[in-house]
């Protein structure tokens, strides 16, 4: 059984709501799920034995992009992170009335990128509230990639 870890930041509760939607696609193709708060994660743990990590993070501020605040320590040290040749994959909320609509994501899927990680399938960005069945959608696509 593929095993996979969900991590997500947080602050509205959106994104946490769409890290248990990505997570019951991924249960529904039997894939093990391990679903974590940015906050109970360490670099460490990232890429124990996971087949495919995916991170889900909003986008905050206007001026510029802003990662969810308890997601900024994590994304500041995943240079640390053992990814190199992992498949990943992200997506986030944020809303499209401002200029760099779920920039975060953008930002994260950049820097996985950059560190050798193999990003698997489109970055899910959503629109505001999270729509379960475009969501889940979503995540059995990712899933069927691993």
């Amino acid at each position: 059984m593929s095993k996979s870890l969900i991590v997500y930041g947080s602050t509205t509760g959106n994104t946490e709501t769409a890290a248990e939607y990505v997570a019951e696609a991924f249960e529904n193709k039997e894939i093990d799920v391990e679903l974590k708060n940015v906050t109970d994660v360490s670099v460490a743990d990232l890429g124990n034995g996971y087949d495919i990590v995916l991170f889900g993070c909003s986008t905050w501020g206007e001026e510029e992009i802003e990662l969810q605040d308890d997601f900024i320590p994590l994304y500041d040290s995943l240079e640390n992170a053992d990814l190199k040749g992992k498949k990943v994959s992200v997506f986030g909320c944020g809303d499209s009335d401002y200029t760099y609509f779920c920039g975060a994501v953008d930002a994260i899927e950049e820097k996985l990128e950059k560190m050798g990680a193999v990003v698997i399938g489109d970055s899910l960005k959503i629109d505001g509230d999270p729509e379960r069945d475009e969501i889940v959608s979503w995540g059995s696509g990712i899933a069927d990639k691993i």
